[in-house]
C-alpha cells in the first residue's frame, strides 16, 4: 500500500509531511489534492493536522514523532504548538525542544521503540527523545551521513536506507532496531529517503517520481504488501486501546 503523491510539484514529500501511527501532520497548502491524498487513506483512523512550524511548511524536516509524542524545535510559536494540541490524540505528549540542530526531522529518525539520532545532539535533547517518544536513543551515523533522518525511513515493521549503506551497518542497525533493514531510494534514484518518503505501521506515501521498483521495494521492505490493511489498523487499534486503558 504505497501511494505516489506529490505537494506542489515537489517529490520531496516527507518535507511537507510526517507520519505517524497516532497522527499525521501536513503542511498548509493552496490546493487540497496533498492532503485529500492522506485523507482518503487514513481519514477514519488518525488525525491528519494541517499546520505550520516555526512560520514554515517545510513540518515533515522540523519535527520528529511516534506515536507516544511529537517533539517540535524552540522557534514554534505558541499559536501553533497550541494547535497541535487541540488536534492531536490526548495521549500524544508535545515537547518543544531547545537544540542547536533545530530542523529535529534531519537529526532524528525514530519508530515506537528505538531512535537513532545525529552524534552531536545535546545530552539533554537526548533525555527529552527519550522521555517524550518513550524510545531507547543511539547515536547514529547512515552511510557515513550524521542527518540520520534524512537518509532513511523506519517503521515497526521494517526499515529503508541510504543505497550506500554497507551490509555490516544494514546489519548492525537492523539488530539495533530490531526489525529488517534494507538499502534502497525514492523518487527515481534519490538517496534522501527521508525527503521522498513518509511510512507508518500500515501504509506509506511517496514521492510522485518514484519508480515501479522503488515501491516494490518499498513495500517489502515494510511489509505493505499483501496484507489486508483494514486487519493491520484493527490490531493497532487493539493495541493502542490496550495502551490506553
Amino acid at each position: 500500500m504505497a501511494t505516489r503523491i506529490q505537494f506542489e510539484n515537489s517529490s520531496d514529500i516527507g518535507v511537507f509531511s510526517k507520519l505517524t501511527n497516532t497522527y499525521c501532520l501536513t503542511a498548509i497548502q493552496a490546493s487540497t489534492n496533498f492532503y485529500s491524498a492522506f485523507e482518503s487513506e487514513l481519514g477514519d483512523v488518525i488525525p491528519i493536522v494541517h499546520t505550520t512550524i516555526a512560520g514554515t511548511r517545510i513540518v515533515g524536516r522540523m519535527t520528529a514523532g511516534n506515536r507516544h509524542g511529537l517533539l517540535v524545535p524552540s522557534t514554534t510559536t505558541d499559536q501553533e504548538l497550541q494547535h497541535l494540541r487541540n488536534s492531536l490524540p490526548d495521549p500524544v505528549a508535545i515537547q518543544r525542544v531547545e537544540e542547536r540542530l533545530s530542523a529535529l526531522g534531519n537529526v532524528v529518525a525514530c519508530n515506537d521503540y528505538i531512535a537513532l539520532v545525529h552524534p552531536e545532539i545535546d545530552r539533554e535533547t537526548e533525555e527529552i527523545i527519550a522521555d517524550v517518544l518513550k524510545v531507547e536513543v543511539f547515536r547514529q551515523t547512515i552511510a557515513d551521513n550524521v542527518l540520520v533522518g534524512s537518509y532513511c525511513a523506519i517503521s515497526n515493521q521494517g526499515g529503508l536506507v541510504h543505497p550506500k549503506t554497507s551490509i555490516q551497518d544494514q546489519n548492525e542497525l537492523s539488530s539495533l532496531l530490531q526489525v529488517p533493514i534494507v538499502a534502497g531510494t525514492v523518487n527515481r534514484g534519490s538517496d534522501v529517503i527521508g525527503a521522498g518518503l513518509v511510512v507508518n505501521d500500515w501504509c506509506a506515501f511517496t514521492g510522485l517520481d518514484t519508480t515501479a521498483t522503488e515501491i516494490s521495494v518499498i513495500e517489502a521492505a515494510f511489509k505493505l504488501q499483501g496484507q489486508n490493511s483494514s486487519a493491520i489498523i484493527g490490531e493497532m487499534r487493539d493495541s493502542l486501546i490496550d495502551n490506553w486503558a
